[in-house]
């Protein structure tokens, strides 16, 4: 390719672990009662909401398992279902123990033999390592949104990881499986990279449709690294 970068930055929740399979597993343990996958993916939907109302000022900064655990309490709520204490923060943590897709692990572990790279995350330095710990990731560094004080898509994610490891912007390539994640990269400066993960809300489906303005689209990461370390 004829920019390579210099560091590869990469979504975590969905693009290197599988959040679904681990959310609704760990629902399904505590809530035997209720449809495991529906409630992880009515847990998740209310993630995006709660990050846009730290990111617009309606709240102060919070981190994410804060807003993981009251997202929980709120849909737990709707559904007129209680847990105790110690229950709602081991399921709180489940998301510090997501498995890793199968290829992910090895797939990193190539990449990092020429890039540097790092998750560029929603989640704090914590969760990260933890998640890193527990799914055996090989980050070189971790880019928590604790760093930031800001959740993506806020620029302060993306030029701050470039700052803090003294490169440009066009240095850097983001590698998401969501579009608007790699859209926000690419606005200020980015290179991007789109992983198909078809299978990210289980039963639910997910479009993994490629689009031109993301050309390098992967099957997944083992195709990202083929295809980067031929090019470089």
């Amino acid at each position: 390719m004829s920019d390579t970068p210099a560091v590869l930055a990469f979504d975590t929740f969905g693009t290197v672990v599988d959040w679904f399979t681990g959310i609704s597993t760990a629902v399904a343990r505590v809530l035997p009662d209720v449809d495991a996958g529906e409630f992880a993916m009515a847990w998740r939907a209310r993630y995006a909401p709660s990050l846009a109302r730290v990111e617009d000022g309606t709240e102060p900064w919070t981190g994410l398992d804060v807003l993981h655990r009251r997202n929980l309490v709120a849909e737990l709520e709707q559904r007129d279902l209680r847990l105790d204490d110690e229950t709602l923060d081991g399921l709180t943590m489940a998301w510090h123990r997501l498995p890793a897709w199968p290829e992910a692990p090895a797939a990193l572990a190539r990449l990092k033999e020429r890039f540097i790279i790092t998750p560029l995350s929603n989640g704090s330095v914590a969760l990260l390592t933890h998640l890193a710990k527990h799914a055996g990731l090989p980050w070189d560094l971790i880019g928590g949104s604790d760093l930031w004080g800001h959740y993506k898509p806020a620029p302060e994610t993306y030029l701050g990881l470039a700052r803090m490891l003294e490169v440009e912007p066009g240095e850097v390539m983001m590698v998401a499986a969501h579009f608007h994640d790699l859209d926000a990269a690419q606005a200020l400066g980015l290179q991007t990279a789109y992983i198909a993960r078809p299978l990210e809300f289980g039963p639910f489906g997910n479009d993994t449709t490629p689009r031109p303005e993301h050309p390098l689209h992967c099957r997944d990461l083992d195709d990202l690294a083929d295809r980067l370390l031929a090019a470089s």
